[in-house]
């Protein structure tokens, strides 16, 4: 059973673009990457499974539960934490966590106190007094406060600076350690990169690739740029090669394919130096849009 599901999920906005035959399989226990830029149809795979809109069309399950009939029972299970958080202003802190806390049927107070104290959050403090920062602190915990079997995060760090941002990857890190799984929700792909295991990239509203991290950068891909002694670049072409670039007498590209084609097809050039290495996730998510 996956901790979450989809076959085809599908939900338009009248013309504007939503997602498009959505396919997810989210292993229990993981932490699983969802990647691409503001508008690719994140925030609407969420809110479809967690039925806040109602798909169009296709299967959406979490634990094998269905997400519109089964909802309710979900979501005592989910803690979520949106991109962006709205509160009522004039409550305390406190006050909205140990309301969100009465919905979950156990006492979560000293969790609560746990999340706050890692969170440096003074929980006694008015939310209309606090900083951006402080208020997406108040929307961590409040995801958390229930120990939820899964963790849903949409674009988590907005708001938080440097060293608080650590403090949040540890703190999810130790909930996926306790069993938690994850779906982390991101256009930084170094925040992707940094604790998840697999990843999912969609563009336009369509996944375009599912993979491993580290297969993701290790899958074939080289970064290649080298120098001749002449410039003779003007009919430069070369099988399995992307997004090229000229500087010069000098070339660079994203080359995907047999290393030992790259290097026979590199001999044909007479050059002054070479440098073949790995691509970072950046590049390899870049060559994905262009293509």
């Amino acid at each position: 059973m996956y901790a979450i599901e989809t076959k085809g999920l599908t939900k338009s906005y009248g013309k504007s673009r939503g997602i498009i035959d959505v396919n997810l399989c989210v292993n229990e226990g993981e932490i699983f990457g969802f990647i691409g830029p503001n508008g690719a149809g994140k925030s609407t795979t969420i809110r479809t499974l967690l039925s806040l809109i109602h798909k169009d069309s296709g299967v959406a399950r979490i634990f094998g539960l269905d997400c519109e009939k089964d909802r309710e029972k979900i979501l005592t299970e989910v803690g979520y934490l949106p991109s962006e958080v709205f509160y009522y202003d004039n409550m305390r802190a406190i006050d909205l966590l140990n309301y969100s806390a009465s919905f979950y049927k156990k006492d979560c107070t000293k969790r609560i106190r746990e999340l706050s104290d890692a969170l440096e959050l003074d929980v006694h403090k008015k939310i209309e007094d606090m900083s951006l920062g402080n208020k997406k602190k108040v929307g961590i915990v409040q995801g958390l406060l229930h120990s939820p079997r899964l963790i849903i995060l949409d674009e988590p760090t907005s708001g938080l600076d440097p060293l608080m941002q650590q403090t949040f990857f540890e703190l999810i890190q130790k909930e996926n350690q306790r069993g938690a799984t994850v779906l982390f929700s991101s256009h930084i792909l170094s925040e992707v990169q940094k604790i998840c295991d697999r990843v999912a990239i969609i563009k336009e509203g369509r996944i375009i690739q599912t993979e491993k991290i580290s297969e993701l950068q290790q899958n074939s891909y080289k970064k290649v740029s080298f120098t001749l002694k002449e410039n003779t670049l003007e009919d430069f072409q070369m099988q399995g090669a992307a997004r090229i670039e000229f500087q010069g007498n000098s070339v660079s590209f994203i080359y995907r394919g047999d290393c030992n084609l790259l290097l026979r097809q590199l001999s044909n050039y007479t050059l002054l130096n070479v440098d073949i290495s790995e691509p970072s996730l950046e590049e390899i998510f870049m060559h994905y849009y262009a293509e």
